[in-house]
């Protein structure tokens, strides 16, 4: 795992299988050039520990959920985000002040956190995951969401997602690079509740590249993106 890179191209059991939090999303047809990934992965290929004290670790059946981001007051109906108990996702920074860029990190954010709460609720095809992505990201989120389900896994821990910076293009879509911190962000057994701990390594930081298109009902959604886990440009 440690040379790979653009690891979204891994099928989700593949990821699995070396318990990782894994890096989100292998692409239905996997013929497509990019595809959709997210949420997070500890570093490492090492043996897994039980019952660490992390966040959602050995905590029952994790019925409390903590809400989404603060609603938006652009007048857009959204489903309402919630995540499992300690399943926590970190944003950086969450506005940097320009309207038009803040609406696209506000999106980008709801859609991360839309993936984390259909794979915690065993549905793939959400509200909000429809409401927040489109093309071959819809496809890859929920061709992922679904390997999650027949895994019985789910997620725990801590996942920072920083340098957001946002770039517009002539054609109208927008484009968002960031990097992910995956080092604190794990997989669940469901049943067991056993967190699959690994320790950090440089795979534990990946460089993410989205497009994102405004629809009709001024939602910027998620239509592709790409990784590059180990990337320099995210490591500390």
């Amino acid at each position: 795992m440690d040379s790979l890179v653009h690891s979204r191209e891994l099928s989700p059991h593949q990821e699995l299988t070396v318990n990782r939090r894994p890096t989100l999303l292998a692409a239905a047809a996997m013929t497509a050039a990019a595809v959709l990934s997210l949420s997070a992965c500890g570093g490492g290929d090492g043996g897994s520990k039980e019952n660490e004290k992390i966040a959602g670790a050995g905590s029952g059946d994790q019925k409390k959920e903590s809400p989404s981001s603060k609603p938006s007051d652009d007048g857009i109906d959204r489903p309402e985000v919630t995540l499992p108990e300690g399943d926590n996702l970190v944003f950086s920074p969450e506005t940097t002040g320009e309207a038009k860029a803040d609406a696209v990190l506000r999106d980008n954010a709801e859609y991360l956190r839309a993936i984390d709460e259909a794979i915690a609720k065993q549905d793939p095809k959400s509200e909000a995951v429809v409401f927040y992505s489109k093309d071959s990201a819809l496809l890859g989120t929920v061709d992922w969401v679904s390997g999650f389900i027949k895994d019985d896994t789910t997620l725990t821990g801590t996942v920072r997602y920083f340098n957001r910076k946002v770039v517009f293009s002539k054609d109208g879509s927008a484009g968002l690079t960031y990097c992910a911190d995956e080092s604190k962000g794990y997989t669940q057994d469901r049943k067991t509740k056993k967190v699959n701990v690994t320790p950090a390594t440089k795979d534990s930081y990946v460089f993410y590249n989205d497009r994102l298109r405004k629809n009709a009902k001024g939602v910027w959604q998620v239509t592709k993106s790409t990784s590059e886990r180990g990337s320099k440009v995210c490591q500390p």
